[in-house]
């Protein structure tokens, strides 16, 4: 397929930004309710001690305070959502309150959607069994609660999808799809079904990677305390705190993919050249990790080598490093419950997407360079100097094609992306900046 037209405006016409289909507030309000809980965690010892709880008088850092940690930021968000936002009443949701259907009609398109939908579990939990990856190191933790969940993801899936296509204004949708089409029933469209299939691969592969990172990036918050007169343990531990919440809300965002919450799926990239580019990014196809063919730190020392006996100029590069991880923490938290890889959910105008269309590729990117320093080779090989320029050049350009191609879907889907993208081309400072960087060099 072709690229769409990216649109142009009128030359000398003032854009306005188009609105956010996510409230500026839904997002803090989970991070809010994060970080309470992470300082309950912290302070366990003297929380239990005041409330004469039994048990261990300890701080809680372990996998499953994580977990909470998820649940309690989840649960605020989607009350907040609900009561405040009132999405569940939106147009968007594909759901009319209104004019709900007889029971009896949703049963009918209700039993080919469970089927369609179990079966779509059972191929992900064939993967899971298969690829040999999931059984070692963290993904271990993300496999076994995800095996705790099935049972109850069964049960409660029966009277979700009864209850939910009473008010379906199109009850006949990708679920329902992959059942008849299973089912060998008349009107399964399988265009359809590989939407379905694609849309659930994503959440699949990316649930299980989220919840595997999710306890050891909660414990470094949790158990460490930093050192007094110590930047360079200060600035690691927020940095840690900032990616914790990155992790956090955006694994709540692969989890709540729920049309009640308007946070469902509306479709996964259908570029193969966009899931390329987003998979080698993530283990186990990662190619910046260690050994890598993109590994860019071989002779490489952390930043704070440079700076040692330096204590101010420590602060000031950690505070840039800091600005940087919390402008990447924020591009998630403006996602409140719909962040999510290769996938449209609706489109995202607030925030630091107002400075940039890609707030988060700029500011990783940018961190990478200042927080490895590539040209200054703990080695002092030039040539390490040279060569881990250059593969953290090409690092980078994986993260502009990673950018293009979810642009590209994106125009396709949306009217309100492409006025946005049209903005931010004209108003946006980040993008404005870029792109005069890019005439100029090329």
């Amino acid at each position: 397929m072709e690229n769409p037209a990216q649109p142009t405006p009128l030359s000398g016409a003032i854009l306005s930004r188009p609105q956010s289909d996510v409230s500026a507030a839904v997002g803090w309000v989970g991070l809010a309710a994060l970080v309470g809980w992470v300082m309950v965690c912290r302070h366990w010892a003297t929380v239990a001690a005041m409330l004469d709880l039994p048990g261990p008088r300890m701080a809680m850092d372990g996998p499953f305070a994580a977990v909470a940690g998820l649940l309690v930021t989840a649960l605020a968000m989607m009350v907040w959502s609900v009561a405040v936002d009132g999405v569940h009443r939106r147009a968007s949701t594909g759901m009319d309150w209104a004019n709900p259907r007889p029971w009896r009609a949703a049963m009918d398109t209700g039993v080919a959607k469970l089927f369609g939908l179990w079966a779509t579990w059972a191929l992900i939990g064939a993967a899971y069994c298969i690829f040999r990856w999931y059984w070692q190191g963290p993904w271990l933790f993300a496999l076994r609660l995800i095996g705790v969940a099935v049972v109850p993801m069964v049960a409660l899936s029966v009277p979700y999808v009864l209850w939910l296509d009473r008010v379906l204004v199109v009850p006949r949708d990708g679920a329902w799809h992959f059942g008849a089409w299973l089912l060998g029933r008349a009107g399964a469209d399988t265009v359809e079904v590989i939407k379905h299939l694609r849309r659930w691969a994503v959440k699949g592969f990316f649930t299980a990677f989220m919840l595997s990172i999710l306890p050891g990036g909660f414990a470094a918050v949790v158990g460490f305390e930093p050192g007094a007169g110590d930047p360079v343990g200060a600035v690691n531990w927020l940095i840690d705190w900032l990616f914790m919440i990155d992790v956090q809300i955006g694994t709540v965002g692969y989890l709540l993919t729920l049309r009640p919450l308007d946070a469902h799926i509306r479709s996964a990239n259908p570029y193969l050249d966009g899931w390329l580019a987003a998979l080698v990014c993530y283990p186990p196809f990662v190619l910046m990790g260690g050994g890598g063919p993109l590994d860019y730190h071989a002779g490489t020392a952390e930043w704070s080598v440079w700076l040692v006996g330096h204590p101010a100029l420590l602060w000031v590069w950690g505070a840039w490093l800091l600005v940087l991880t919390g402008a990447y923490a924020w591009a998630t938290v403006a996602f409140g419950l719909r962040f999510s890889n290769l996938t449209y959910r609706g489109v995202i105008t607030h925030g630091p997407y107002r400075l940039t269309r890609h707030p988060a590729y700029v500011a990783k990117n940018l961190f990478w360079w200042s927080a490895t320093l590539p040209f200054l080779p703990a080695s002092g090989s030039v040539v390490d100097a040279i060569r881990n320029t250059v593969i953290l050049a090409m690092v980078s350009g994986v993260y502009w094609w990673r950018a293009r191609t979810e642009e590209r879907h994106l125009l396709v889907e949306d009217a309100t992306y492409r006025a946005y993208w049209a903005w931010a081309g004209q108003r946006a400072p980040v993008t404005r900046g870029l792109a005069w960087v890019g005439r100029q060099v090329f």
